[in-house]
């Protein structure tokens, strides 16, 4: 490991992304990383919380803390490893992130997704998004795997955008698309492996809907966000899948639904981190097979 250690983020507006992490700056800590390892992903997979062990069936297997990068945001959250794993599915090079950034821990939405922009400047142009989240569809059960046809970005609909700030045009244009930011053809492909792997009966697509967190929902949100079209809730994701499309990057996104919400006020169910984390290990084998097999079976971009 050489010569960036001693990098320093540029002082002046804090507006945004744009401005508190220059181009420069990221591809400075692009550099860094790759210089940890002999892998040249084009596809990132970040894990979300209990998720984490599809980094550990990688092949060729190399890990970077991240508290060993510079200027890199570390995990706080139980569940969440805190590094870059980086290794082979077949032989296709990826890198994961085990742990991701919450803007319930203090990170404002640019840092949250800065990963991203860092994963786009060492070559990755494809993006897979996982997370745990809670079921508000009344169909849902726990343990159904739900494929993110779209999103609704709570904190970015009140100026909690990662977006928000100085605009790089060398990342993206200043006013991106969101129409399709979740891969259809990847899509399409997760539902014929999930079909020949026997998952039809647990496997879903609808709209996740991100919360700022971290406290849980009120029975009175929940039944608000399922009548707005909300099939699942979570605490991260859409910073993530925003930067990636405003960046080119493609974007496939699984929810493992690890609880089913509280929508009755006669319920007496109470929501737990540790419940989701446990509902992570059972049905955590069967998101890590879909997502080799779909990383396996795609077209290159």
């Amino acid at each position: 490991m050489n010569g960036v250690v001693g990098l320093t983020i540029s002082t002046g507006s804090v507006r945004g992304l744009g401005s508190s992490y220059s181009y420069e700056d990221l591809d400075k800590i692009a550099q860094y990383v790759l210089t940890c390892t002999k892998q040249r992903p084009k596809i990132a997979i970040i894990c979300g919380s209990g998720l984490g062990g599809l980094a550990e069936t990688l092949s060729e297997k190399e890990c970077l803390a991240y508290k060993d990068i510079p200027n890199f945001p570390v995990s706080t959250v139980p569940g969440h490893a805190g590094r870059l794993v980086f290794g082979k599915i077949g032989d296709k090079s990826v890198m994961c992130m085990q742990g991701r950034f919450h803007m319930y821990e203090g990170y404002p939405a640019w840092k949250c997704a800065m990963p991203v922009r860092v994963m786009k400047l060492m070559g990755v142009n494809t993006l897979f998004v996982t997370n745990a989240a809670g079921g508000v569809n009344p169909d849902y059960h726990v343990g159904d795997l739900m494929l993110i046809k779209d999103h609704i970005n709570m904190p970015g609909m009140a100026s909690n955008n990662p977006l928000v700030g100085d605009n790089d045009e060398r990342f993206g244009v200043r006013f991106p698309a969101m129409t399709e930011a979740y891969d259809k053809k990847l899509r399409k492909l997760a539902h014929e492996i999930a079909n020949n792997l026997g998952f039809g009966d647990f496997l879903r697509d609808g709209v996740y809907t991100m919360l700022g967190g971290p406290s849980f929902e009120t029975i009175a949100e929940l039944r608000y966000l399922r009548l707005i079209g909300t099939d699942a809730i979570g605490m991260s994701t859409c910073p993530e899948v925003v930067t990636a499309r405003h960046c080119g990057m493609r974007v496939f996104g699984m929810s493992l639904i690890t609880n089913v919400c509280v929508m009755d006020y006669e319920d007496d169910r109470v929501p737990n981190h540790e419940e989701v984390l446990e509902t992570g290990k059972m049905r955590a084998g069967d998101m890590e097979l879909l997502i080799r097999r779909l990383v396996s079976e795609m077209e290159d971009e």
